[in-house]
């Protein structure tokens, strides 16, 4: 019997988004999209994440209209797109209304695969976002958001799966966000979770650390039915592996991937100049394309230890690079050890900051913090110990129940705000979540540059 695997293609989202901060434009995509189209990948995950925010914010495109485009081109193979639960594509939970509006849309403009996750593997922030996409009809992939700690174990990933199967998804991912699921416990999380549940499962994870296509062997051998790469042009560093060397690898191993490397061949050659070009003005910093092994020690994704040296050198405290690292894993603990994906990574790094720079822990704490100590993100994967609890926040009450629950319906409010220049409910959504970027972009559209600062939206209590 031949064994098989498939591959998702990330060049488009999350391999220029790891190595590009995501400023390929639509117009740089569309001459190659029917050849990605007729290669053979199991999907091109092309959508979400920052793709978003980067299109309106930095590249002057509707992102909806990135997405319509692409699926004329595309054909055979499925669009896929990143979605963080609750929190959507921003930083902060929407209400219901707000979130099956946002996936209807995307589906209706061409989603097929929605994968989501949530930033502290609460489940009850995924709810909604699940039964949305399936009400839909899209395919709804739920992610587990992996992370090591002294509660993260491979029974706590295994009942989480089990946990997310049973909420209706149609297929699994584990997101290795920072790099740092090791090969033998790939192995052997693959192979219990694949033990445990029917539906099939994707392994998502970053080449940071150097161990990423070990890992990928492995959890090939347990039996991961997709693997996320990335064309060479893109691969690497804090991307993911090259899309070319793992079908190499794989195939020389026995599997039948799908690949059509000739058309793959095609796909490198037009992403390498365009490589060249992000690397000659500057926008493809040649870091990214390091392997950093600190990323097991400390547990940080290779944007967010990027992110930390450019905030210590702006104020001239580089040489506490060291201090801030060693920094983050005390301030995680404290937190209830939650995983460092968006955008739990850049609150944790950025209160390690404030701790080592006012020379006093948790002197200084960013609202963000407080907020995720006061419930609003969701529950922390360990409860936060009354100490801590104090320190940030006092004798403020605590939310137990799901943080959407307690938002009335913002839809008409948003409606209201971005009337002046909103077209279409996509519109809409897009000023729900980006509400200075996208009235910006739709003031510039309707050639009515708008450039008072946007309103506040007060979001009410139910």
């Amino acid at each position: 019997m031949v064994k098989k695997i498939q591959f998702t293609e990330t060049v488009l989202r999350d391999g220029q988004q790891s190595q590009i901060a995501t400023r390929m434009s639509t117009a740089q995509m569309l001459p190659i999209i029917k050849t990605m189209d007729e290669a053979g990948f199991h999907a091109l995950e092309m959508w979400g994440g920052a793709t978003f925010d980067s299109c309106l914010r930095f590249l002057n495109e509707d992102p909806w209209e990135r997405l319509r485009l692409i699926r004329q081109e595309v054909k055979q193979t499925k669009l896929q797109m990143l979605l963080r639960g609750q929190n959507l594509l921003g930083y902060k939970n929407y209400a219901d209304d707000v979130v099956k509006a946002f996936v209807e849309k995307s589906i209706a403009n061409g989603i097929d695969i929605i994968r989501v996750f949530d930033a502290l593997n609460d489940s009850r922030n995924l709810i909604t976002a699940i039964e949305a996409t399936k009400e839909a009809g899209g395919h709804c992939q739920a992610a587990i958001s992996y992370t090591t700690s002294e509660i993260h174990t491979v029974d706590y990933f295994v009942d989480l799966a089990k946990e997310l199967a049973s909420l209706g998804a149609d297929s699994l991912c584990i997101k290795d966000m920072a790099g740092v699921l090791l090969p033998e416990t790939g192995f052997e999380l693959v192979s219990r979770i694949k033990d445990a549940v029917t539906l099939p499962l994707e392994v998502h994870t970053h080449a940071t650390s150097g161990i990423a296509e070990m890992t990928y062997l492995k959890v090939a051998e347990a039996g991961a039915d997709i693997i996320d790469t990335a064309i060479s042009s893109f691969s690497g560093g804090t991307s993911q592996p090259a899309t070319e060397a793992m079908n190499f690898a794989l195939e020389n191993l026995g599997y039948d991937t799908g690949l059509k490397m000739d058309k793959v061949a095609e796909i490198a050659e037009y992403f390498n100049p365009l490589r060249d070009e992000f690397r000659n003005e500057g926008l493809l910093n040649p870091k990214v394309k390091d392997t950093e092994p600190k990323t097991l020690i400390y547990q940080v994704p290779g944007g967010m230890l990027s992110n930390l040296l450019s905030q210590l050198k702006e104020q001239g405290l580089a040489d506490r690079y060291e201090e801030v690292l060693a920094e983050v894993p005390k301030v995680r603990a404290d937190l209830g050890y939650p995983p460092l994906v968006t955008p739990l990574s850049q609150m944790v790094g950025t209160q390690a900051l404030m701790n080592v720079i006012s020379g006093e822990r948790y002197k200084l704490v960013p609202s963000e913090i407080k907020d995720y100590v006061r419930g609003l993100y969701g529950r922390s994967p360990v409860a936060i110990t009354p100490e801590i609890r104090q320190l940030i926040i006092g004798d403020e009450a605590v939310m137990t129940e799901r943080p959407a629950d307690f938002l009335a319906p913002q839809l008409p409010e948003f409606e209201k705000a971005i009337a002046q220049y909103a077209k279409t409910e996509e519109d809409v959504l897009s000023y729900a979540l980006f509400p200075q970027q996208a009235t910006d972009f739709l003031g510039r559209k309707a050639d009515k540059f708008y450039d008072v600062p946007v309103q506040n939206i007060t979001v009410t209590l139910a």
